[in-house]
C-alpha cells in the first residue's frame, strides 16, 4: 500500500494546519470548511490528518463504532453492557459528491434478506464516520438532498433513518471537513454555518516556497515510502502533541474576562445568534491546551476569533461571501478598547457623511442632478401625439453595479434526464430516490427493496427467487442545468440612467447565478429597429459579462422582434441539444413602440418555461409587463423581488 503524503511535509498553509489540529484536539468545535482555488493542497492536507488522529476503543463487532466506556443505548447492534473492547485507527470517511442517499444513511441488507429471510439494515457513511472524520471534497457541489442529511446529523449528532421500511437511529458524531473552490459557487448558508472554523487558502506567492512544493511532490512520487520516512518523526511528534492536548483540555480554565471579550468581539463584528460565541470559546480553550496553558488569555481569544468569524458576519445568508479582514481587525481592537465607540451623528447617512436634506435633489429614478433622461413612465417625446420629430439621443453604455444573490428561477415543470446541474427539478440518473418503476429498456439503478418485495409477492415456498420480471428501477429526482436565454430591453423607455444601471446589475446577477448552476446562457437585446443576438448560447459566462458591460441603450422598443428572435434561437438550440431545457428570462417594462403587439408572438414560445422581470418604475405604471407574462404563461416577477435578500426580508 502506498504511503500517504505526510502532514508535516505540506509547505505553508499555517491557518489550515492550525484549524485541523484544533479540531483534532476538540472535535466539538464543529469542523473546518476550507475555501481555496484549485491546486492548493486542500485535499492533501485533510487526508494526511487521518494518520495523526489517536486510536479509539470500540466494541468488537459493532458496526457503529460504539465507545465501550459509554455505549450508545439506542445502537442497532446493542446492547453492549459488559462487553470487551478493541482498539483501531480513527477513520477518514470520504463522502463523494455523487453518493446516493442510501449509501449515506444506509439501506436494507439485501443479502441477509435473501439468505436468512429476515429484515436487516446495512449502515451507511454516517455510521462509518462516527468518532472519526467525514470529509466532503467539493462540498459546495453536494446535492441538496444530501446536504439535508448532513445538516441533520451535524446538528444532532445522530442519524435518523426512515426509509425502505426501516426505522432506526444511531450516533453520528464526527469531525466534518469540507473543501471547496469558490469559483464553482457557494454552498447553502445553513451548511456553511455548521462548520466551526473557515480557512481561506491560496498558492504560495514566494518563488522559493513554490519551488519547494514542487520539489517535495516530485520526491514523493518517485519514492512514497522513503519520502514518508523523512517526515515520520515530525508526524509522530504532532500526533503525541494532539494526545497530550486532549488530556489537558478538561483542565483549561476559561475566565469570565475572556468570555466578556468574546461577547464584545462578536457584537462589534455584527454576527447573528450565539453560535459564534460558543465556537470561539471552544476554540480558545483548545488553543490553550495546544499551547500548554492552564488559562485562556486574550491571545487565544483573538486567534480563535480569526478562525471562527470570517463566515459569520453576513447579516443575510445571500450577501456576497468572504471575510472583511479590516472589519475583523476593527472588532478585535474595539473589544479591547476601554471606552465605547462614539455614537454616530444623527445626520449621518449610511456611508458616514451627511444624509440628504429636505432641499437636496433626489437622484433616484433618473431625477434632476444626475443628467438622466425623464422617467420611463413618461412616453418617449417622439411618440406623443402632435409632437415634432426629434433626433433620438445617442446610445450610451450604463455602468454595471455589484452583483447580488438572486432568487432561484426554475422551470416549473419537471424535466426528464437533462444535463446535470443545480437549477430545475428533473428526473435524473442520481439524486433523491422518489420511488421505483418497471424498467424501460436498459435498466439503470436497481431499487433493491422494491425488487425484493416484488419477488416476495410471488414467493411459493423455499428461498425467495428474483427473476427478471421482479426487477424495479429506482426513480431519482435531482436538479438539471438549463439553457437560460436572456431577452433584455435596451430601448429608450428603459434608458433612465439609474434604472438601466439597476437592470444591468440584475442581469449580471442572473448571469453569475447561471454560471454557478452549470447553465448555458445566451443574450438577446432589442432596441431602436430590431433585436440583436449579443451572445449565442454558450457555456462561456465571462463573454456574457463583457457583452453586458458594453450594452448600449436608447431608441424605440421593438419588443415583438426580441421575442421572435428568442423563439428562433430556442428552436435552433432544441435541434442541436434536445436534452437541455430552456428557461426564457425577459427583462422589460412591457412597453412596445415599434412593430406588432408582442402578444402575437406568444404562440411561437408556447411551452417554453418563462419569467418576465418587470422593470417598470415611477408613480404611473401601465402594467404591460404583467400582461405580457400572462400571454406567455410566464412567471411574473417585479425587478425589486429579484434579489433573494428582498424575498427573505419580506
Amino acid at each position: 500500500m502506498t504511503a500517504a503524503y505526510p502532514f508535516s511535509a505540506v509547505v505553508g498553509l499555517a491557518d489550515l494546519r492550525q484549524a485541523l489540529l484544533l479540531n483534532a484536539v476538540s472535535p466539538v468545535i464543529g469542523g473546518v470548511l476550507v475555501r481555496g482555488e484549485k491546486g492548493t493542497a486542500k485535499s492533501t492536507m485533510v487526508r494526511a490528518l487521518a494518520a495523526l488522529l489517536p486510536d479509539i476503543a470500540v466494541v468488537p463487532g459493532c458496526r457503529f463504532a460504539c465507545d465501550p466506556a459509554a455505549p450508545d443505548p439506542s445502537c442497532p447492534d446493542g446492547p453492549h453492557a459488559g462487553v470487551a473492547q478493541s482498539v483501531r485507527r480513527s477513520r477518514l470517511v470520504e463522502l463523494p459528491v455523487g453518493a446516493t442517499e442510501d449509501r449515506v444513511v444506509g439501506t436494507l441488507d439485501v443479502q441477509r434478506i435473501l439468505t436468512e429471510g429476515t429484515k436487516a439494515y446495512e449502515p451507511g457513511l454516517l455510521a462509518a464516520a462516527h468518532r472519526g472524520v467525514l470529509y466532503v471534497d467539493e462540498v459546495n457541489l453536494l446535492p441538496d438532498h444530501l446536504v439535508d442529511l448532513l445538516l441533520d446529523a451535524a446538528a444532532m449528532g445522530r442519524a435518523f433513518v426512515e426509509r425502505d421500511s426501516v426505522s432506526l437511529r444511531h450516533a453520528a458524531r464526527f469531525l466534518l471537513v469540507g473543501t471547496m473552490n469558490p469559483e464553482e459557487g457557494e454552498p447553502r448558508p445553513q451548511l456553511v454555518d455548521r462548520f466551526g472554523l473557515v480557512v481561506e487558502v491560496g498558492a504560495p506567492q514566494e518563488p522559493a516556497d513554490r519551488a519547494e512544493v514542487v520539489r517535495r511532490r516530485l520526491a514523493y512520487e518517485a519514492d512514497p515510502d522513503g519520502f514518508a520516512a523523512r517526515f515520520a518523526d515530525a508526524d509522530a511528534a504532532t500526533a503525541e502533541r494532539i494526545v497530550a492536548a486532549r488530556a489537558r483540555l478538561p483542565k483549561v480554565t476559561l475566565p469570565d474576562a475572556a468570555l466578556d471579550r468574546i461577547a464584545r468581539i462578536c457584537l462589534a463584528y455584527g454576527v447573528d445568534g450565539l453560535r459564534a460565541d460558543i465556537v470561539i470559546a471552544r476554540t480558545a480553550v483548545a488553543l490553550a491546551a495546544w499551547r500548554d496553558r492552564a488559562v485562556v488569555t486574550d491571545q487565544e481569544v483573538d486567534d480563535a476569533a480569526r478562525l471562527a468569524l470570517p463566515h459569520r458576519r453576513r447579516r443575510d445568508p445571500f450577501d456576497p461571501p468572504g471575510a472583511d479582514q479590516q472589519a475583523l481587525d476593527d472588532a478585535l481592537d474595539q473589544a479591547g478598547a476601554s471606552e465605547p465607540p462614539p455614537e454616530p451623528d444623527d445626520d449621518a447617512g449610511p456611508g458616514g457623511g451627511r444624509g440628504p436634506g429636505p432641499d437636496d435633489p433626489r437622484p433616484e429614478d433618473g431625477g434632476p442632478g444626475d443628467g438622466a433622461t425623464p422617467d420611463a413612465a413618461t412616453p418617449d417625446a417622439e411618440d406623443r401625439p402632435g409632437a415634432a420629430p426629434a433626433t433620438p439621443p445617442p446610445a450610451i453604455a450604463e455602468p454595471v453595479g455589484t452583483a447580488y444573490r438572486t432568487r432561484t428561477l426554475t422551470a416549473r415543470s419537471r424535466g426528464r434526464h437533462g444535463h446535470s446541474g443545480r437549477r430545475s427539478p428533473a428526473y435524473a440518473g442520481r439524486g433523491r430516490v422518489a420511488g421505483s418503476r418497471a424498467p424501460r429498456g436498459r435498466i439503470g439503478a436497481v431499487h433493491l427493496p422494491d425488487t425484493v418485495l416484488a419477488a416476495a409477492r410471488d414467493h411459493r415456498g423455499g428461498r425467495v427467487a428474483i427473476e427478471h420480471g421482479h426487477l424495479r428501477e429506482a426513480v431519482h429526482i435531482g436538479r438539471e442545468a438549463n439553457l437560460v436565454l436572456f431577452v433584455v430591453d435596451a430601448s429608450g423607455s428603459m434608458a433612465a440612467r439609474a434604472r438601466m444601471a439597476t437592470v444591468k446589475t440584475a442581469v449580471l446577477s442572473l448571469l453569475r447565478d447561471a454560471y454557478q448552476r452549470r447553465d448555458t446562457v445566451g443574450m438577446i437585446t432589442f432596441r431602436d429597429t430590431d433585436a440583436t443576438t449579443v451572445l449565442r448560447p454558450t457555456a462561456s459566462h465571462e463573454v456574457g459579462v463583457r457583452r453586458l458591460a458594453d450594452l448600449r441603450t436608447g431608441g424605440r422598443t421593438p419588443l415583438a422582434a426580441g421575442l421572435a428572435a428568442a423563439a428562433r434561437t430556442l428552436a435552433g438550440e432544441r435541434r442541436r441539444d434536445p436534452l437541455r431545457r430552456p428557461l426564457l428570462v425577459v427583462v422589460t417594462d412591457g412597453r412596445h413602440t415599434r412593430g406588432p403587439d408582442p402578444r402575437t408572438v406568444a404562440p411561437a414560445l408556447a411551452g417554453v418555461p418563462s419569467v418576465v422581470v418587470d422593470c417598470e418604475t415611477g408613480p404611473v405604471r401601465l402594467g404591460m409587463a404583467r400582461t405580457l407574462a400572462g400571454a406567455l404563461d410566464a412567471q411574473y416577477l417585479p425587478l425589486a423581488a429579484l434579489s433573494a435578500a428582498t424575498i427573505r426580508a419580506v
